[in-house]
């Protein structure tokens, strides 16, 4: 499916995408560090930086990782040569309170570790679909810490490699369906002019 641009964005957003063909050559132990220094520059709440990243790329390192993958995942992911399991303080280290914005600086964590892998000639592929509290177990991971994701990193192989791949990126919804939802949302929550809506901030539309 060919995608369709409506601006000028950066070249690797535009190509950047999600296969599952995943070739065994390695990373490079350079070209590792340099997509997490990518994301180590991501922006976080109080500069908090709350993402920890488990990486293997190391055949026995990965056996253990792949073991709490779901089966479906394995058949595809078990080709690449890095797993990276993501994990997120769920405290604010200063203060010890919650920090409601761990998994979204994470999440920004990654996309920018997607974005350099890109620039690179890497692919990357995110994961949904594995055992948690498997992987809390394996690894002793302490309750701190939210389990979000593994990645998998690497190069584009035969597409013939996996049963499950896709031969293309998918498009994505015109942004004029998002912002209609957002502001439908907004809509729906927003009480008389004058009053408080239900995040306790003044209406952002005037309902005169």
């Amino acid at each position: 499916m060919e995608r369709v641009f409506n601006h000028e964005i950066m070249s690797e957003i535009q190509s950047r995408w999600s296969p599952r063909a995943f070739s065994t050559k390695p990373v490079a132990a350079s070209e590792l560090q340099a997509l997490l220094e990518a994301a180590r520059y991501a922006p976080s709440c109080s500069n908090e930086q709350p993402w920890r990243f488990l990486i293997t790329d190391s055949e026995d390192k990965l056996a253990r990782l792949r073991g709490v993958l779901d089966e479906s995942n394995q058949v595809w992911a078990n080709k690449a040569p890095v797993l990276i399991l993501v994990t997120s303080k769920k405290q604010f280290a200063k203060t010890g309170k919650d920090n409601h914005w761990q998994m979204f600086d994470s999440g920004t964590a990654w996309g920018y570790l997607s974005l350099e892998a890109e620039r690179r000639g890497m692919i990357t592929h995110a994961m949904g679909g594995f055992d948690r509290e498997k992987a809390r177990r394996e690894y002793s991971i302490p309750d701190d810490l939210e389990i979000i994701t593994v990645i998998a990193v690497g190069y584009y192989g035969q597409k013939a490699n996996s049963a499950h791949s896709t031969s293309s990126a998918n498009n994505r919804r015109p942004a004029k369906r998002l912002m209609r939802s957002f502001y439908s949302r907004i809509l729906r929550l927003t009480c008389h002019s004058g009053s408080m809506n239900l995040f306790g901030f003044q209406p952002l539309i005037d309902t005169k």
